[in-house]
């Protein structure tokens, strides 16, 4: 049986909310400043080695989030008037990132080689299968761009919701519900 659901976010869910999202608009942006540099740049290898090590603890993150939904911590979305819709789209903010990350762990790890992140612990690389890194890349790359679609359709109805309907959706997601925020 599922824990019952909060009426509103708590400060630690609101705090995980925006860190993702901005760290996830981060990753994006260094992404696509990324696969134009060439061997000679001085970030050739910095740049990747952070966007990685910022990609794995993103995906601890996701992890907490996850629990703190399936243990009923954070509340139902509102759905308004197209309760499938608004569940389809929560759901793809949150598997969209973890694919994300286990493309790019599948890039990272093609050659062989362990992932390091921040040279505090590596993850072993448990598959490296011919044109794994390519094809991982190339899956990696509309995943990218399909998050960032979704979270702006999100951003937008968010902004409706406030705007428009006038209802509580957004503020939910700036004011942390005083009962559960500890």
């Amino acid at each position: 049986m599922a824990a019952k659901q909060t009426q509103g976010y708590s400060a630690l869910g609101i705090a995980i909310h925006w860190l993702m999202a901005v760290v996830l608009l981060g990753l994006f942006a260094v992404g696509l400043w990324m696969v134009d540099l060439n061997y000679y740049s001085a970030w050739y290898q910095t740049a990747p080695y952070w966007h990685k090590s910022v990609g794995v603890l993103l995906m601890l993150l996701l992890a907490l989030r996850i629990v703190l939904k399936l243990t009923g911590r954070m509340p139902a979305p509102n759905t308004g008037g197209s309760p499938k819709l608004v569940h389809f789209v929560h759901a793809l903010l949150y598997l969209l990132p973890l694919l994300l990350g286990l493309s790019g762990y599948l890039i990272s790890t093609a050659d062989g080689r362990a992932l390091e992140v921040f040279g505090l612990f590596q993850l072993p690389a448990t598959l490296t299968l011919e044109g794994q890194e390519d094809i991982s890349g190339e899956i990696h790359s509309y995943l990218a761009w399909g998050l960032i679609g979704i979270a702006a359709l999100h951003a937008l109805a968010a902004l409706k919701h406030h705007l428009l309907d006038k209802d509580d959706t957004l503020n939910r997601m700036l004011k942390p519900n005083k009962e559960i925020s500890r």
